[in-house]
């Protein structure tokens, strides 16, 4: 069983997949309002939706012949919470390099 946070960086690896949360931030749409911007079908649209819902990135509703998706924000939460911590790690060395350079740019003085 693949563990929650590899799903949702798998679903969040394809560019299509990004566009369509990106699009999906703006408000709910439909699988035709969603392959707009692309050139690819509305079936292969519908194989990203069904690996976004998957890993509860969108969730879907149907009302009368209209199904749309709208953006799940908790998973993308739980994925930025996970990158925190190495943001802070990148800081921590960016602030100690930053502070050798200024030692360097010192001593050359």
């Amino acid at each position: 069983m693949t563990d929650r946070l590899s799903v949702i960086f798998s679903a969040l690896a394809d560019p299509t997949r990004r566009a369509i949360l990106a699009r999906l931030a703006e408000g709910e749409a439909t699988v035709t309002e969603l392959a707009e911007p692309f050139d690819i079908s509305l079936p292969a649209i519908s194989r990203h939706l069904k690996v976004l819902e998957a890993a509860g990135l969108i969730s879907r509703s149907r009302s009368a012949q209209w199904r749309s998706s709208r953006l799940e924000a908790a998973p993308l939460r739980e994925a930025t919470a996970w990158m925190e911590r190495y943001r802070r790690f990148w800081d921590d060395n960016f602030t100690r390099l930053d502070a050798h350079l200024k030692r360097l740019q010192e001593d050359d003085s």
